[in-house]
């Protein structure tokens, strides 16, 4: 990533923002794109969902691999859940 970048930016009426350019390059993000907004303290933190969802991917990863299960344990188990989901949602089989 580049150097850090600060604006100040305007709520306007309808609690929109636009978010200036240079910051959106720094974050990767572009028109279209989902932000993750939550507070820290008294700070408002924004992050893209796409590198909210790999965070999400990455711990996963992890206790996937510290655990006993193995991928075809997984699998399995996924299939037969969706088989199960399938059957409740729709009244037949997967």
């Amino acid at each position: 990533m580049s150097k850090n970048v600060s604006n100040d930016i305007i709520i306007r009426d309808k609690r929109q923002i636009t978010l200036p350019r240079k910051l959106c390059e720094q974050l990767g993000i572009a028109p279209g794109d989902r932000l993750s907004l939550h507070i820290e303290g008294d700070q408002l933190v924004a992050k893209p969902k796409k590198s909210v969802a790999l965070e999400a991917l990455q711990e996963l990863h992890r206790i996937f691999q510290t655990s006993d299960v193995t991928e075809k344990e997984l699998l399995k188990t996924a299939q037969r859940v969706r088989r199960e989901l399938v059957a409740k949602e729709y009244g037949r089989k997967a």
